[in-house]
C-alpha cells in the first residue's frame, strides 16, 4: 500500500516538536550546589572573603595607628627629657618633632598590624568556607571550627604559653561562636539552609512520619471492629 506524503511527514513533525521541547527546558548550570545558591551573607564566596580581609585590616591599621602613636609619643618624651626647651619657638619645634614622631610612628606599626589582621582573617574565612565545603553544611559550626584552627596556628606561630594559647583559643571559640551565630540569624531570616536546624527537622519529621505509621495500624483495626 502505498503511504501518501502527509504520513511520511508525521514523524518529522513530532521529532521537530520534541527537539524544540528540549531546547526550550532551562539547564542548571554544571557544579551549582546549594552552598552556592545560598552563600553566607548573601555574598558570593570570593568577594566575602576579600571584603572581610580588607574590613579587618581596615580595623587593625586603626588600631596599630592609635597604639604606635601613642608609643611614639612617649618614646620622644622619653629620649628628649634631658634637654627640654627654654624657648617658645623652641617649645614649637619640640612638639612640631614629637607629632611627626608620632605620626611616623603610627603609620608604620598599623601598617604591621593591618597586614597581620588581614592576613589571619583570610585565613579564618578561607577555612571556614573550605569546611562548609567538607561538610556539605553552612552554619556556625564550621566558622567555629575555623577560628579554633587559626588560633592554634597564631598560637603556634607565636610560641605562646599553655595559658596564652588556651586564653587565645577561648577567644577565637567566643569569637566563631558569636560570628557564625549572626550568620545563622541572617541566614534564616534570608532563606538560607542552616546545617544543624536542617537536621533537627529531618530527625522531627522522621519521628513524626514513624509515629503516624506505627498507629495506622491500630487505628485501621479499631475502625474495622467499630464497623
Amino acid at each position: 500500500m502505498a503511504t501518501t506524503p502527509a504520513a511520511r511527514r508525521e514523524p518529522q513533525v513530532e521529532e521537530g516538536a520534541e527537539e524544540g521541547t528540549k531546547k526550550s527546558l532551562p539547564r542548571e548550570p554544571p557544579g551549582l550546589t546549594t552552598l552556592d545558591s545560598h552563600p553566607r551573607l548573601s555574598m558570593a564566596t570570593p568577594a566575602r572573603i576579600a571584603l572581610g580581609s580588607a574590613v579587618a585590616g581596615l580595623i587593625g591599621f586603626s588600631l596599630g595607628a592609635t597604639q604606635g602613636g601613642q608609643a611614639a609619643q612617649l618614646r620622644f618624651r622619653a629620649e628628649h627629657a634631658h634637654k627640654m626647651p627654654d624657648s617658645t619657638t623652641g617649645w614649637y619645634l619640640y612638639h612640631k618633632t614629637k607629632n611627626y614622631h608620632a605620626m611616623q610612628g603610627g603609620i608604620r606599626e598599623g601598617m604591621r598590624m593591618g597586614a597581620r589582621t588581614s592576613f589571619w582573617s583570610f585565613m579564618a574565612l578561607s577555612l571556614e568556607s573550605t569546611v562548609d565545603r567538607f561538610r556539605g553544611a553552612s552554619d556556625m559550626f564550621s566558622t567555629i571550627i575555623a577560628s579554633l584552627s587559626v588560633a592554634g596556628g597564631f598560637s603556634l606561630w607565636h610560641r605562646f604559653s599553655i595559658t596564652t594559647a588556651a586564653r587565645t583559643a577561648r577567644s577565637g571559640f567566643l569569637f566563631g561562636l558569636a560570628y557564625g551565630g549572626v550568620q545563622d540569624i541572617l541566614g534564616l531570616a534570608r532563606g538560607r539552609p542552616i546545617g544543624y536546624i536542617d537536621f533537627v527537622r529531618r530527625r522531627f519529621a522522621g519521628g513524626s512520619g514513624d509515629s503516624r505509621s506505627s498507629s495506622s495500624p491500630g487505628q485501621d483495626s479499631v475502625r474495622a471492629a467499630s464497623s
